[in-house]
């Protein structure tokens, strides 16, 4: 028997799981009969589609999506691609790096470090970045750090992203998915040419993972699965590790 850990975000309105300044995340009773006898409730939701632990469709950043059943959206993503052997690369260490508004890069230094500790990357291999940033998902004012601060206001410091350089790295070697603990795969301080890279080569990413320290750098396995919404730039979902 496996043990099954959730990688994911809890979604809640007092919660960051939005980026800041896009359509807040909402769940508000729409049908509600209390009675004993027939008791019956329902709930809508509203969110933003890259809200909590989602995914990113390469549609997020690259155009030529005019065509509905164009494979950029996320319901073309293949599954197959966003499950395999969970490699996890610990970077809290760049936390270090306080500056507001900046995020530290993740190099490809820090990933040859990491393979020479527990062996070469493969093509197969799920590679999630452990920042530690899930620590900063709190409620109301006490999770100003995961988000607004970082993005919005630019007081406080910003999470580890890859640099493109790493990215590259990671895509010769046939890396097809990545993850990552924070709100983003792409820099505070410069977010774009991180997506416009990855997601141009169709790369996936997931995004606003956590609980990163109950798993091993190597020997779990990882798999998402994310909503399947039509003509999405992303989906939200939810990511679990398999540890045997």
């Amino acid at each position: 028997m496996k043990n099954i850990i959730d990688l994911s975000l809890l979604l809640d309105e007092s919660l960051p799981g939005t980026w800041p300044g896009q359509h807040p995340y909402s769940h508000v009773i729409w049908k509600d009969f209390p009675s004993a006898e027939e008791a019956y409730s329902t709930y809508h939701f509203t969110m933003d589609e890259h809200c909590g632990t989602h995914c990113d469709a390469p549609a997020h950043f690259i155009r030529g999506t005019d065509d509905p059943d164009s494979d950029l959206f996320g319901d073309s993503l293949d599954l197959m691609r966003m499950q395999g052997p969970l490699k996890v690369i610990d970077v809290r260490f760049l936390n270090e790096q306080k500056k507001a508004g900046i995020s530290p890069w993740i190099e490809v230094v820090h990933v040859n470090e990491w393979e020479t500790r527990n062996g070469a990357l493969q093509a197969s291999d799920i590679v999630v970045f452990q920042t530690g940033w899930d620590c900063y998902y709190k409620k109301n004012n006490a999770g100003y750090r995961y988000g607004d601060g970082p993005i919005r206001d630019r007081k406080t410091p910003g999470w580890p992203s890859p640099s493109v350089d790493t990215l590259s790295y990671l895509y010769e070697k046939g890396i097809v998915c990545l993850g990552i603990d924070s709100p983003s795969m792409g820099a505070t301080h410069d977010g774009i040419p991180p997506h416009q890279f990855g997601l141009g080569r169709r790369m996936i990413y997931v995004e606003g993972l956590a609980n990163l320290d109950a798993v091993p750098a190597t020997g779990a396995t990882f798999l998402f699965l994310p909503l399947k919404i039509a003509r999405s730039t992303g989906c939200p979902g939810r990511a679990i590790a398999y540890i045997p």
